[in-house]
């Protein structure tokens, strides 16, 4: 998988949550409920967002690019391990995919940026 550096021109929708998503381009569902994003209208509609994965021993951040057809991962990093455990305490412990919270989000923002 490529690095976070290599997508820092890349537009992401940081309001997209994992089961927004899976509302939006599933063919059952592609209208938001809460009207937070337009519906898909074709296979060319599209959007990048980030996930924290917590399924395996150690979080990590994925960023995904999902349409109507597939939900392809672009790149994963693992988080750090202070930040991990704060986002494993911040969801009880619990395995799942979840939006990246407050903390992380800046994280990854500070990981897609040139470093200086």
């Amino acid at each position: 998988m490529a690095s976070l550096h290599t997508y820092r021109d890349l537009e992401i929708d940081w309001s997209m949550t994992p089961w927004d998503a899976v509302t939006l381009y599933l063919e059952w569902g592609n209208n938001s409920w809460r009207a937070d994003h337009q519906p898909v209208r074709s296979k060319a509609d599209y959007s990048n967002y980030f996930v924290v994965y917590t399924w395996d021993s150690k979080p990590r951040a994925i960023l995904v690019r999902r349409n109507s057809e597939e939900a392809r991962e672009l790149a994963e990093v693992e988080l750090p391990d202070d930040l991990a455990r704060e986002f494993m305490q911040s969801v009880g412990g619990l395995k799942g995919v979840y939006p990246p919270d407050q903390n992380v989000r800046h994280w990854l923002e500070s990981q897609l940026r040139p470093q200086q």
